[in-house]
């Protein structure tokens, strides 16, 4: 049977975390998962893997709680586990910025979703008529592996690098739609916020990232392989291990 690779995430508020840990670390080790979940007082962040029935069950019970209700993941499958162990984690923030006045528990940037992107970038403009700029968040070695044709790319060694790089590059946006993207949706979530805060008007977020957007679409327009960060290295359009690493 094959391995179900899962990655999900929600930005909620949570001050219960040694006691979620706990839970969370107790319930993926009854069902044999492994791989990693990050708690934060932002929220949560998992990648894990497993048998299909294992990794349903944990999402069901993960959603009993109202916080987690109605989160989404992203799968794709592998011969094996690309995870050696289970850990959960305690973290100040999911995905580190190290800008405390970004918080996406308290509202989100507006997203648009994989068809209707792939729509965009086919006409060569959104639905307004604006020219549509596809804005890479990752960090250099993910996006030398594969990226959307002609995205912009700063080269970041680090996602904390972010927020100076595009302040210094804003005029580059003015009357154009920017679409930040990331592998799964949670970089570019707070990405998009924070270029909101800069006065870029028609900023959206890639919904469920890169990977929702193999799955979902034929794969038009992405040039190359995903990298993801467990021991597959990357996958590529199909969404199966390419056996490649930046």
């Amino acid at each position: 049977m094959p391995v179900i690779n899962l990655s999900a995430y929600r930005f909620v508020a949570l001050d219960d975390l040694p006691a979620l840990r706990e839970r969370v670390l107790e319930r993926a080790a009854a069902l044999a998962l492994k791989g990693t979940v990050l708690l934060a007082p932002e929220g949560i962040n998992l990648f894990l893997a497993g048998p299909r029935e294992a990794v349903d069950a944990f999402m069901a019970w993960l959603r009993t709680d109202a916080r987690f209700a109605g989160m989404e993941a992203k799968e794709s499958l592998s011969d094996d586990a690309p995870f050696g162990r289970l850990r959960v984690r305690l973290k100040k923030e999911i995905i580190t910025m190290r800008m405390p006045a970004i918080r996406p528990e308290g509202g989100r940037a507006p997203a648009v979703d994989a068809a209707t992107l792939k729509r965009w970038l086919d006409c060569g403009h959104d639905d307004d008529g604006r020219e549509v700029v596809m804005l890479d968040t990752r960090n250099d070695y993910e996006t030398d592996v594969g990226k959307f044709a002609d995205a912009v790319d700063y080269r970041l060694a680090s996602f904390t690098a972010f927020p100076q790089a595009v302040a210094a590059d804003r005029s580059r946006y003015a009357g154009k739609t920017v679409v930040s993207y990331c592998t799964g949706g949670i970089r570019c979530e707070k990405a998009a916020l924070h270029m909101q805060g800069l006065g870029i008007e028609h900023v959206h977020q890639l919904e469920g990232g890169i990977l929702k957007y193999l799955e979902l679409t034929d794969g038009a327009h992405w040039q190359g392989d995903c990298f993801v960060f467990d021991g597959r290295g990357a996958v590529d359009a199909g969404l199966l291990p390419s056996g490649e690493r930046a």
